[in-house]
């Protein structure tokens, strides 16, 4: 019986600080320009979220369209401080419809299709475009995110100064494949992982110079983020995602634990079997608005290479590939510094044009 309420006093306390931890506040600035909101409200008919963050609302506005699909980013943002992209944008954190602060338990995911995330998509820059008095925006896609912001900026080039990837996605082909896992092999052999290799053995099929995935997307991406080219470069899913998500501010308890439903949920929306098999040099091999691509160099979940290709492929106005050192999939927050200057050039570049 002590042992039991010594157990019930302990995650009772624990509860308790993980509670105060998590007030549910973002970001906050002085000045008279200065804007720091979360807000959810209706797009179309279904509940979206949004994180706004800028040093001054004259600054061009940035689109970031959240990765999965139906991953909340706002949570690097806010455990990577020195990351401080508003200081020449008034940047807009997405959740779009029923994720992350937006996620309602009952709403029909049936309704999650790529069809209706484009619109919301429009509707949405529509909504920004009013708000801050501004003629186009930037639209970024990260990760599963660039599926949706891709297609929109083909679909809608007039609402875009530019289109920004990172960590595009480019196809889920066995080339895809094969990138990841020579990138595997080649890291655990250095480092004598017998045990990842045999497992790692075990989740592709080999058919001459083919390398095909046979386990769980989910089983791979471990493995990856072991080799460390996964979330954040060296570091495991649960330093790179778990971590960074229990502990933030920016979300209250009840919406952490709806942010991990959410992302469960989106992988069984019609938007997932949707966006199954694509190739986008195929698909989109053109823009009629400037694109730059953005990328870590130890990123083999969008692995680097096909974006590199993708972009020297790609018809469009103007176009640029950026090679992030010290990061992975998530560049913007693993090397700030790097990358804020880029969109500071990109943005420069767009507006002086």
């Amino acid at each position: 019986m002590i042992a039991v309420i010594i157990v019930i006093t302990f995650l009772t306390l624990l509860f308790a600080v993980w509670v105060i931890i998590s007030p549910g506040t973002i970001r906050k600035y002085k000045g008279e320009n200065c804007l720091s909101e979360k807000i959810v409200m209706d797009i179309n008919g279904a509940p979206n979220g949004f994180f706004i963050n800028s040093l001054d609302t004259d600054n061009p506005v940035l689109l970031l369209v959240s990765s999965g699909p139906g991953t909340d980013d706002y949570v690097f943002t806010d455990k990577y401080k020195t990351m401080r992209i508003e200081e020449d944008f008034t940047v807009v954190y997405w959740d779009y419809r029923s994720m992350g602060i937006a996620y309602d338990k009952n709403y029909d995911t049936e309704q999650i299709t790529l069809d209706n995330l484009l619109n919301d998509t429009h509707e949405v820059t529509e909504y920004l475009k009013k708000r801050f008095s501004n003629e186009k925006i930037y639209i970024m896609g990260f990760s599963g995110g660039s599926h949706i912001a891709l297609k929109a900026a083909q679909q809608y080039p007039e609402d875009y100064y530019a289109y920004i990837g990172m960590a595009q996605v480019v196809t889920d082909s066995d080339e895809r494949t094969k990138l990841m896992y020579d990138y595997m092999m080649e890291v655990f052999a250095e480092r004598d992982d017998m045990a990842s290799l045999k497992k790692l053995e075990k989740y592709v099929e080999i058919t001459g110079n083919n390398v095909k995935m046979t386990a769980d997307w989910a089983d791979f991406v471990y493995l990856l983020h072991k080799a460390g080219g996964g979330t954040i470069k060296d570091e495991s899913e649960f330093e790179g995602i778990v971590l960074p998500i229990f502990f933030c501010k920016c979300y209250t308890v009840s919406e952490k634990i709806n942010y991990v439903k959410a992302m469960k949920m989106y992988r069984k929306t019609p938007l997932n079997a949707e966006l199954a098999g694509f190739d986008y040099r195929n698909n989109i091999p053109s823009l009629d608005i400037p694109a730059f691509f953005i990328s870590g160099e130890s990123d083999y979940n969008c692995p680097w290479k096909l974006v590199r290709d993708y972009e020297i492929m790609l018809d469009a106005p103007d176009k640029g590939f950026y090679l992030i050192p010290d990061a992975a999939h998530s560049p913007l927050w693993e090397n700030p510094d790097k990358v804020c200057e880029i969109f500071r050039r990109i943005k420069e570049k767009i507006q002086n044009e």
